[in-house]
C-alpha cells in the first residue's frame, strides 16, 4: 500500500488525511473545491505536468495522476512528495514540493516517475501555474493566465485575457488570445494564432510565427526565422530581430509607419510603395509608408526581410 501525506489548509483548522494509491504501479489524487467565478488558482510543483480544462460550474477540481514502471521507486517517491491545498474564498492553492534534494529525483526517480497534474476551474477563472518539470497546457480561458516551467513546453487555447509564459526547455503556442502576450523561451520555437493585443515574444532556439496581431509587437531570435500578419494599424513601435533565419511580416496596404530594416545575410523585399530616406542599398532600407507612422524595426544577420503586402 502506497501512502502519501497531504495537507489541507483551511482557514479556521488544519486537516490531516492519508491517501491509498490505487494499484501497485499508478496511483491517482483527487479534491474539490466549491468557489464561484472570477477567483484565482495558484498551483506550484517541483515535478509534473499541469492540464487545464474548464467547465460551466463553479467548482475548482484537482487531481494528480502517478504512473510507474517500478513499485519501489514510487512509493519511494510517495515518501517524499507532500501536497498542500488551500482555499480562500475564490482563491484555491496547490503546492507539491519533494522534500528531498531534487538531484536525488532526477538522478534514481524520474526516469521511473511520472507525474500529471489535471484540473478543472470555471470557464471565467484566473491562473498562476509553475512546474519545474513538465509541460503546461490550458484549454479556453477567459482570464488572466500566468505560466512558467524549466523542463516542458506551454500551450495555450483560446484566451479571452493576458497571457505571460516562460520556459526553458520546449515551444510555446497560442490558438488565440484577446489580450496582450508575453512569452520567452530559451529552448523552442513559438507560434502564436490571432492576438487581439501587444506582443513580447523572445526564443534562443527556434522561429516566431504570429498568425495575426491587432497591436504592436516586439519579438526577437537567435535561432529561426520570423513571421508576422499586422492587420490593423499599430500605435507603438514594432521590432523584428532575427541571427538565425529571415523576416517576412505581411501588412495591411493603409497601414502607417517609418521603416528601418537591415540585413547581413540576405536582400531586402517590399511590396508596400516607399518615401526613400537616405542612401540606397541593397541590404538597407529606410523610409516612410503611407506618410509614415510608429517604426518598423527590422534586423537579421541570417536571411532576407520582405515587407508583404496582405491579400
Amino acid at each position: 500500500m502506497f501512502v502519501r501525506r497531504i495537507w489541507c489548509l483551511w482557514p479556521v483548522f488544519i486537516l490531516f488525511v492519508a491517501v491509498q494509491a490505487f494499484g501497485k504501479i499508478d496511483g491517482d489524487m483527487k479534491k474539490s473545491f466549491s468557489v464561484g467565478k472570477g477567483g484565482t488558482l495558484t498551483l506550484e510543483t517541483d515535478i509534473g505536468s499541469i492540464e487545464v480544462k474548464t467547465n460551466n460550474s463553479d467548482q475548482v477540481e484537482v487531481g494528480i495522476d502517478f504512473k510507474s514502471s517500478n513499485s519501489k521507486k514510487l512509493q519511494s517517491f510517495f515518501d517524499d512528495f507532500n501536497v498542500e491545498f488551500r482555499q480562500d474564498g475564490k482563491d484555491v492553492n496547490v503546492k507539491a514540493e519533494y522534500t528531498r534534494d531534487m538531484w536525488n529525483f532526477w538522478d534514481s526517480i524520474a526516469k521511473n516517475i511520472q507525474v500529471r497534474f489535471y484540473v478543472t476551474v470555471p470557464n471565467k477563472y484566473n491562473l498562476d501555474l509553475s512546474t519545474a518539470g513538465g509541460s503546461v497546457s490550458v484549454s479556453e480561458l477567459e482570464g488572466q493566465v500566468e505560466a512558467s516551467t524549466s523542463g516542458g513546453s506551454l500551450n495555450f487555447g483560446s484566451i479571452r485575457g493576458p497571457i505571460t509564459g516562460k520556459t526553458s526547455g520546449g515551444s510555446v503556442s497560442v490558438e488565440s488570445c484577446d489580450g496582450r502576450v508575453d512569452v520567452k523561451t530559451s529552448g523552442g520555437s513559438i507560434r502564436l494564432g490571432k492576438v487581439m493585443g501587444n506582443i513580447y515574444a523572445r526564443t534562443s532556439g527556434g522561429g516566431i510565427h504570429v498568425d495575426e496581431v491587432k497591436g504592436s509587437i516586439d519579438v526577437a531570435t537567435s535561432g529561426g526565422p520570423v513571421s508576422a500578419m499586422i492587420s490593423e494599424q499599430p500605435v507603438e513601435d514594432c521590432k523584428f530581430q532575427t541571427s538565425g533565419g529571415g523576416i517576412t511580416v505581411t501588412l495591411a496596404e493603409n497601414i502607417k509607419f517609418d521603416v528601418d530594416a537591415k540585413t547581413s545575410g540576405g536582400g531586402i523585399k517590399t511590396d508596400h510603395p516607399i518615401s526613400l530616406q537616405g542612401e540606397i542599398s541593397s541590404n538597407v532600407l529606410r523610409g516612410k509608408v503611407n506618410g509614415g507612422g510608429p517604426l518598423m524595426y527590422l534586423r537579421t544577420s541570417g536571411g532576407s526581410i520582405y515587407l508583404k503586402m496582405k491579400e
